[in-house]
């Protein structure tokens, strides 16, 4: 059996780290986003689409999750009135995801609320060991990405 090296322990306990926290950070975006009628996913979809009308696929990239997830939560953010489907002019089928006047102060309400609280929690934290985290993890999903790539051979195979 193979065994792990001190770096595997460290990035094995990054991960673990990041699972609870996702459940946490989960947790309390359900929190702060209730009183506006959103839950976590919700508040994320709408945020992506913030900066402009995308395509379920590109907001389901952008977010790092599947399109049919995506889909789901637009769907019932469709239903609720915080978004609408408009035409995309570059494709006939995919349509855009944007923000409805609703969806738009249900956002700005969630956003504020999360501003006090990432203000309250960020006061209790080390300002460089945040950054240095931050840095952290995102070299651990660079090399995750870089990781799950297809390579050259594969592309070429696939094609």
């Amino acid at each position: 059996m193979a065994r792990l090296t001190p770096a595997a322990t460290a990035f094995s306990e990054l991960l673990i780290e990041v699972f609870r926290l996702n459940g946490l950070a989960l947790e309390a975006g359900d929190r702060l986003a209730k009183p506006a009628g959103l839950t976590s996913a919700r508040w994320q979809v709408l945020g992506v689409v913030d900066h402009g009308p995308a395509p379920v696929s590109n907001v389901a990239r952008t977010m790092g999750l599947r399109r049919q997830s995506v889909q789901q939560v637009a769907d019932a953010l469709e239903r609720d009135g915080f978004i609408e489907y408009v035409d995309n002019p570059h494709h006939r089928t995919a349509r855009l995801i944007a923000l409805t006047a609703a969806g738009r102060a249900a956002l700005r309400e969630v956003e504020a609320r999360h501003a006090t609280w990432a203000n309250r929690l960020g006061k209790r934290l080390d300002l460089e060991g945040l950054r240095a985290a931050v840095d952290a993890l995102r070299g651990a999903r660079r090399a995750l990405e870089e990781e799950d790539a297809p390579s050259p051979r594969r592309r070429a195979r696939k094609g």
